[in-house]
């Protein structure tokens, strides 16, 4: 007689019953039909499982088995990806952020999920999906070789200690990511009033850039802008030539300009640059895709 495998758990009993259902559905033809006890035991309930061979022909108990074995862990694995992975990044991010707001701390689960699957979507996503679910399916099926009872929440947190790892590092990181974000969005306010609150030092400023990376800045009569139009703060502008992205918006800030114009004439501008001048700079920035200074300036 087939021994009795059982699954414990804390929730998705239903959801277990159903699935293995469906899983062993299909074997029905051969004789093989599940029969699935329901116990409960304290927080927990039980799934007793056990194939019964009506046919009493093809297959051994021993394979059955090994059958039902191999789709509990199918069926295990999906459930702990589907629906606990969710939970589980979510009480760590509680556990150990708790410090945030309840707002952030779902920014925070957004961007972990995302940070498990390496920022992917659609078939890619399903790449590191799979991933964890085969690694988590080897693990039960390593567990179930020498064991006929498996209570999942248990086998979550003292067996799966590598997978909660990668949970851990994934919300590590979007804490980190989040923190520079709000860091960020500080910075450009900071930058915004600076620019709004002082007297603008011209009225029009050109930026072109060249092929060669650097920039060169221009008035509204299309004349150099010098180093002492910039407090002669920035050492490195010399004849209207800047070197670097930080230092480009540096000095548009300590100009103030009321208005900004982006020549795009060989579109080497770093899109992380173009975002913070466009949101330093709001309606102050007009922005050129092609005109004659674009052309007769910049010939590298």
């Amino acid at each position: 007689m087939a021994q009795i495998i059982s699954i414990g758990a804390s929730q998705h009993i239903d959801l277990l019953k159903a699935r293995l259902g469906q899983e062993t559905k299909p074997f029905e033809k051969n004789g093989l039909v599940l029969n699935l006890d329901e116990s409960p035991a304290g927080k927990l309930t039980f799934l007793n499982c056990r194939f019964a061979d009506f046919r009493g022909r093809g297959q051994g108990d021993a394979d059955n088995q090994a059958l039902l074995k191999n789709l509990i862990a199918e069926v295990i694995s999906d459930i702990i990806m589907s629906h606990w992975e969710a939970m589980l990044l979510k009480n760590i991010i509680r556990e150990n952020y708790y410090y945030f707001a309840e707002e952030d701390k779902e920014t925070i689960f957004s961007q972990a999920i995302l940070n498990i699957n390496n920022n992917a979507d659609g078939p890619c996503k399903s790449i590191y999906w799979f991933k964890r679910k085969n690694e988590i399916i080897h693990k039960i099926n390593e567990f179930l070789r020498s064991n006929n009872n498996i209570v999942i929440d248990g086998f979550i947190r003292f067996r799966l200690k590598e997978y909660l790892g990668e949970l851990k590092e994934a919300a590590e990181k979007a804490v980190d990511d989040f923190l520079m974000e709000r860091e960020y969005k500080e910075f450009i306010q900071l930058l915004k009033y600076f620019v709004e609150t002082q007297e603008p030092r011209l009225g029009v400023v050109h930026v072109l850039n060249s092929s060669n990376g650097d920039y060169c800045l221009f008035d509204d009569q299309l004349r150099p802008v010098k180093s002492d139009q910039v407090g002669g703060f920035f050492v490195d502008l010399i004849e209207g030539e800047i070197n670097c992205e930080d230092l480009l918006v540096s000095a548009l800030v300590t100009i103030a300009p009321r208005e900004v114009v982006l020549h795009y004439c060989n579109e080497h501008i770093p899109a992380a640059t173009l975002s913070t001048i466009r949101s330093v700079f709001g309606e102050r920035l007009k922005e050129c895709t092609g005109c004659d200074l674009c052309t007769t300036r910049v010939k590298n």
